[in-house]
């Protein structure tokens, strides 16, 4: 075999195991020092789980993961909700629903310079409300697709027998066409409430002074020198996330078996 079969033959092999572990070393050497018991952040001192001790001890990470989880939580809520009536009592605004891409094409910096420049030129006090607010517009980029990608897959006949039969446009929501919808509203609730969760760029600029988030406080404590409690931080952010990206796949996956591809 020559030099070009070669390549031809293992090339694109060997560029596509290079590109993954260039993507997950740096999350296994991650994980593996999160154990360290040294207090530098990259020298190894022997296994210890003192940080994970440290890390659920730490007041500071409770207060700042509760406001995630309260503003991520409203947010997908909100998100969630809002494209659901969007897509089955809008059908009027259709067209318009490309206008909903734009989060997801804008750069994010983009977007949170705006809010900012909105909620400033309103005299909106920065906080908690200007930061679900921002979420939750940012959720919308992609609850709405999700939601009204799988509305459209749906039967027409099942709305047009229900009404037909003296089902008002209120009773064929609720009983037909939200139990089919929920699949698809679980999968965009999940995956909206891990982007709000993990939002920085719109919590930095949206959050004010007074309300910090956990990622604006990693953010604070990588400012001020770093910790190795950030490596257990960043663990336990990793297994959440892996369960609940497992948790979207399995809703794929039942989606596909119970309606096809």
């Amino acid at each position: 075999m020559n030099v070009r079969s070669f390549f031809s033959a293992y090339g694109l092999r060997m560029w596509v195991s290079a590109f993954f572990l260039f993507l997950y070393i740096p999350i296994v050497v991650l994980v593996i020092f999160s154990f360290n018991e040294s207090p530098t952040l990259y020298q190894w001192g022997g296994f210890s789980t003192h940080w994970y001790a440290e890390l659920f001890q730490s007041a500071e990470v409770w207060q700042a993961l509760r406001n995630s989880l309260y503003v991520a939580s409203f947010a997908t809520f909100l998100s969630v909700t809002m494209s659901l009536l969007l897509v089955y009592f809008g059908s009027n605004l259709r067209r318009f629903f490309p206008l909903f891409y734009g989060s997801l094409v804008i750069p994010e910096v983009v977007l949170a310079v705006g809010l900012l420049g909105f909620f400033s030129l309103f005299t909106v006090m920065l906080g908690f409300s200007t930061l679900i607010v921002g979420h939750t517009l940012l959720g919308l980029g992609y609850a709405v697709p999700i939601v009204s990608s799988r509305y459209d897959e749906l039967e027409k006949h099942l709305t047009e027998a229900s009404l037909d039969l003296g089902a008002s446009y209120v009773q064929t929501f609720f009983r037909i066409i939200l139990p089919l919808l929920v699949p698809a509203l679980v999968a965009a609730a999940i995956l909206v409430f891990v982007i709000s969760l993990d939002d920085f760029m719109i919590a930095f600029f949206c959050a004010g002074g007074t309300t910090q988030t956990l990622p604006l406080y990693i953010f604070s404590v990588v400012r001020a020198g770093g910790s190795p409690m950030l490596n257990a931080l960043s663990t336990v952010l990793l297994c959440f996330g892996s369960m609940l990206i497992m948790l979207i796949a399995a809703l794929r996956m039942r989606k596909i078996f119970m309606f096809g591809s």
